[in-house]
């Protein structure tokens, strides 16, 4: 069984907390999307992502006391697949909060660093305008009977657009083979941001290596993937 993934959260970091959560069971075309309250103050960077604010989570539960919760134990078999945008940030964040998964996992986000290399970005919202996944988008919320209003960042949005994704991927490569690339480094060719943003790697290793150590050394939340590319063109 798929069950596809989307968590909004305080922010980015190590100790951020979830403020809401969605799932989506493509086989029972179940699903959940709840606010939490984890304890920790939303700041306004991001409210101003996933538009949610303090007040709307103030009367809400903690994950562990969610449907979502109970949901996801109930289903935490070796038989099931969770199917994330970056699903190493969302598995932490379930972790940290009592859920250590046990099934299967489909990493979209480097599924497709994998598959479609030509791409270069590959945020969820750029993917769904890059792959037209917007085109489906209505279709399958009408196959869910979801009414909410969806919007870019919204967790059960987000969610949606994880599961058209995923079976974009479905014509290049099987659930067997997704799941192997998602547990498998991606090796990338190009910066995307910084001073020698859209240069190859292997050109700035040659020409500007103190650059890249610099940034292993000092950019803590540097991408996984990027670390393991730094890495490979400065050994040669």
């Amino acid at each position: 069984m798929l069950i596809f993934l989307d968590i909004e959260t305080t922010g980015l970091e190590q100790n951020d907390k979830m403020v809401s959560i969605a799932l989506l069971n493509a086989t029972t075309k179940e699903y959940k999307y709840e606010l939490l309250n984890e304890g920790k103050k939303i700041p306004p960077e991001a409210s101003s992502i996933h538009h949610i604010t303090n007040e709307m989570i103030h009367k809400k539960l903690a994950f562990i006391q969610s449907e979502s919760y109970q949901y996801l134990q109930k289903h935490n078999t070796q038989e099931n697949i969770l199917v994330a945008h970056n699903s190493q940030f969302d598995l932490q964040m379930l972790f940290a909060t009592g859920i250590e998964w046990q099934g299967g996992v489909i990493d979209t986000l480097r599924t497709t660093k994998h598959l479609i290399p030509e791409c270069e970005l590959f945020s969820l919202q750029i993917l769904r305008y890059e792959l037209r996944l917007y085109k489906q988008e209505e279709a399958l919320i009408k196959e869910y009977g979801i009414k909410d209003a969806l919007f870019a960042h919204h967790a059960l949005s987000d969610a949606l657009v994880v599961e058209l994704l995923f079976h974009y991927l479905q014509d290049m490569a099987s659930i067997d083979e997704m799941q192997l690339l998602s547990s498998k480094n991606v090796l990338l060719t190009k910066l995307n941001f910084g001073k020698h943003k859209g240069k190859y790697i292997e050109e700035i290793a040659y020409n500007d290596r103190a650059y890249l150590e610099w940034m292993l050394q000092s950019l803590s939340d540097l991408d996984d993937d990027l670390k393991y590319s730094i890495k490979y063109y400065l050994q040669g």
